[in-house]
C-alpha cells in the first residue's frame, strides 16, 4: 500500500487517509478470541471448553472494535511521526470507502497541528512596570481599616444616620401594592455605606433619625439576584429604631493582642503591618506588571491557534463556572445552560499566551530553578504564623511545589521581557492598587 500523505486543509487543519488490512485484523481478532476462550465461563461448558463459535458470538464484536481502533491508531501515529507533526487535540476518525482496495478498511483522520510560534521582536514591545509607595500614611490607613473592622457601636439619640453608623430599622416593601418574599424585616441592622443594601435604599436612610419613617420607590436592577423582583420598581416604607455611632478601639496593647500580637507590643504590630503591606503591594505590583507584559505579547502576535485547544479551555471554564455556582448553592447548577461561546475570546487569548510563553521558556531557558522555587516558597511562608511548617509542606508536596514552579516560570518570562522591551515606570496610587479607591 502507498504511504499515507498528510494533506493541508486550511490553516492548522490536516487530513490523512489510512488503510488497515482486514486479514491482519481478523488474524489478531482470532488470536484474542482464543486467549479469551481459555478462561471463559460459558453456561453448560467447563471453563475453557466452550466452542470458539460461542466465544465469537459473545466477545467477537467488542474484540474486533478494539483491534480496529488499535490498528488505525498505530497507522495514524506512524503517519504523524513520519510527517514530524505535533497534533493539537484529538483527531476525528471517519470510515472511508472510496478508493480503498478490496481486503482493506479505510479511514479518514482530520486533526489540527500546533502552529510555528515565533515570538515578536521584544525590543518593540511597550510595557508598564507598576510601582507603589508605602509610607506612614498607607500604614495608618490600614490601621484605621483594622480599627473599623473591630468597632463597637453606641446608640445616639437624635443622631442623623451617616456612613459607618449602624442603623437598625423595620422595613416593608411592596410591588404594585403586593408584598413580596424577602421584602420586609423587623429590627434589621446594617452598617451604612458598606454597600450591603442597594444604593437607593442607603440614600433614603442616610440622614434619618431614630423614630423617623419614610416611604420611597426603589428600582431593582435587571440583573438582581432575586428573579421575581429583578427589573421591577418597589415601594418601601422604613422606620428607623436606632442609630448607633461607631466607637473605634484605641491602638494599644489590647488592640495589638486582638490582631495576634501575643505580647501586646504596639510597635511590633505596626512593624508587622508594614511588612505585610509591603509584601501585598509587591505581589499586586508584580501582577499588574505581568498583566502589561502578557497583554503586549498577545497584542504583538498573529499566529493561528488550534481551535481544539480553545474549545477545551472554554469547556474547562464552563465546568469551573458550574462548580462555583454549586459552591454558592445555586440550584440546577449542573444543568444550567452556560454557553462555551461566552468564554471563547478569553480562551483563545489564554491558548495564544500559553504557546508564546512556552516558546520563550524554551528559547531563552527560563525554566524555574530549584533555588528560585525555594526562595518563593520562603517568601510566601512569611504570611503564616509558622513559616517553617509551610516551607516543609510545599517542598514535600509535588502538586503544591509545581504550582510555585509555574508562578516562578511566569515571573522569569516577565523579567526577561522587561529586560528587552521598552519599559515605562508607572506610579500607581495605593488605593488603586489595593482596590479601595
Amino acid at each position: 500500500m502507498q504511504q499515507p500523505v498528510v494533506e493541508t486543509l486550511s490553516g492548522l487543519e490536516r487530513r490523512v487517509d489510512l488503510v488497515v488490512s482486514v486479514a491482519d485484523i481478523e488474524k489478531e481478532v482470532q488470536s484474542q478470541l482464543k486467549r479469551v476462550a481459555r478462561t471463559a465461563k460459558v453456561q453448560g461448558f467447563r471453563p475453557g471448553k466452550a466452542p470458539l463459535s460461542l466465544i465469537e458470538r459473545s466477545h467477537g464484536a467488542g474484540i474486533r472494535y478494539d483491534v480496529v481502533n488499535t490498528e488505525v491508531g498505530r497507522a495514524l501515529d506512524k503517519a504523524i511521526q513520519d510527517a514530524k507533526l505535533r497534533v493539537a487535540g484529538t483527531p476525528n476518525l471517519e470510515p472511508k470507502t472510496e478508493g480503498v482496495e478490496e481486503g482493506y478498511m479505510g479511514f479518514s483522520a482530520t486533526f489540527e497541528v500546533y502552529p510555528e510560534v515565533t515570538p515578536p521582536d521584544l525590543s518593540t514591545l511597550q510595557v508598564k512596570r507598576a510601582h507603589t509607595e508605602v509610607g506612614d500614611a498607607e500604614i495608618q490607613r490600614t490601621i484605621d481599616i483594622l480599627r473599623k473592622q473591630r468597632a463597637t457601636y453606641e446608640a445616639r439619640e437624635g443622631r442623623a444616620a451617616q456612613d459607618d453608623d449602624r442603623v437598625t430599622l423595620d422595613f416593608a416593601g411592596t410591588i404594585d401594592a403586593v408584598p413580596f418574599e424577602g421584602g420586609s424585616a423587623e429590627n434589621f441592622p446594617f452598617v451604612l455605606g458598606q454597600g450591603r443594601m442597594l444604593p437607593e435604599f442607603e440614600t433614603a436612610v442616610r440622614g434619618m433619625k431614630a423614630g423617623e419613617s419614610k416611604t420611597f420607590p426603589l428600582a431593582f436592577p435587571a440583573d438582581y439576584g432575586g428573579k421575581e423582583v429583578a427589573g421591577k420598581t418597589a415601594e418601601f416604607k422604613v422606620t428607623v429604631t436606632e442609630v448607633a455611632e461607631p466607637v473605634l478601639p484605641e491602638v494599644d496593647a489590647e488592640f495589638a493582642k486582638s490582631l495576634g500580637q501575643a505580647e501586646g507590643d504596639v510597635e511590633k504590630l505596626l512593624s508587622d503591618v508594614r511588612a505585610n503591606i509591603q509584601r501585598e503591594v509587591k505581589s499586586r505590583s508584580m501582577a499588574r506588571t505581568k498583566g502589561s507584559v502578557m497583554d503586549a505579547l498577545v497584542d504583538a502576535s498573529s499566529f493561528d491557534v488550534p481551535k481544539a485547544l480553545v474549545q477545551n479551555d472554554a469547556q474547562s471554564r464552563v465546568e469551573a463556572a458550574r462548580q462555583e455556582l454549586k459552591q454558592r448553592g445555586v440550584p440546577n447548577a449542573d444543568t444550567m445552560p452556560i454557553p462555551a461561546d461566552a468564554f471563547t475570546a478569553e480562551s483563545e487569548r489564554r491558548v495564544r499566551l500559553g504557546l508564546l510563553v512556552s516558546q520563550l521558556v524554551d528559547s531563552a531557558d527560563l525554566r524555574a530553578k530549584p533555588e528560585q522555587v525555594r526562595a518563593r516558597i520562603e517568601e510566601l511562608a512569611q504570611n503564616y504564623e509558622q513559616p517553617a511548617q509551610v516551607v516543609a509542606y510545599y517542598l514535600s508536596d509535588r502538586q503544591r511545589r509545581a504550582e510555585i514552579e509555574a508562578i516562578v516560570l511566569e515571573d522569569n518570562v516577565v523579567e526577561y521581557v522587561l529586560s528587552k522591551a521598552q519599559v515605562t515606570d508607572e506610579n500607581v496610587a495605593f488605593d488603586e492598587l489595593m482596590g479601595t479607591a
